[in-house]
C-alpha cells in the first residue's frame, strides 16, 4: 500500500544464541575453559556432542555452545565477542598462551574495551571488558 510505513523489528536482544565450531571438541573446551574460566561439560544428549557456554542468567542471559565443525576461513566469518572474567590484559595473555592469536591492541569504546583474536581453529573472537560501574 502506498503511504504505509513498515514497522521495524527491534528485539530486546538481537543476538539470541551463538555457536562456535571447533575441529576437536575436547581441545576447544580446554582452550575456552583456560581463557575464560568457563566450567565446560560435554553434552551428548543431542544429535552431536556440544559444550554449553555458561551464562549467569538462565532466564534472560545469552550464551551459546561449542560444537564439532569446520570454522569459516580466517578473516571471513563473524566475530563473537565474549566477556572476560577479569581484565582484558590477563585474558589476552591466557588467550595467547592457550594457543590463540591476539590480532589487535585494545580498542576503547563507550561501554568498555575489546581486542580481536583468533582461536586455535581460526574463529574470530572478541575479548570484551565492560567498564566498571
Amino acid at each position: 500500500m502506498k503511504g504505509t510505513q513498515k514497522m521495524s523489528f527491534s528485539p530486546a536482544n538481537a543476538v539470541v544464541w551463538t555457536e562456535i565450531p571447533v575441529r576437536d571438541l575436547d581441545r576447544g573446551m580446554a582452550f575456552y575453559s583456560k581463557v575464560f574460566d568457563y566450567a565446560l561439560n560435554r553434552d551428548e544428549s543431542g544429535p552431536n556432542p556440544i559444550s554449553f557456554i555458561p551464562t549467569g542468567d538462565s532466564e534472560n542471559g545469552i550464551a551459546g555452545h561449542l560444537y564439532p565443525g569446520d570454522p569459516a576461513a580466517p578473516g571471513t566469518g563473524p566475530t563473537i565477542h565474549l566477556a572476560v572474567p577479569d581484565t582484558l590484559e590477563a585474558t589476552a595473555a591466557r588467550f595467547a598462551s592457550a594457543g590463540g592469536t591476539v590480532k589487535s591492541d585494545p580498542i576503547a569504546i563507550p561501554p568498555g574495551r575489546f581486542q580481536y583474536g583468533e582461536d586455535p581453529d581460526g574463529n574470530s573472537i572478541g575479548l570484551f571488558e565492560a567498564n566498571k560501574s
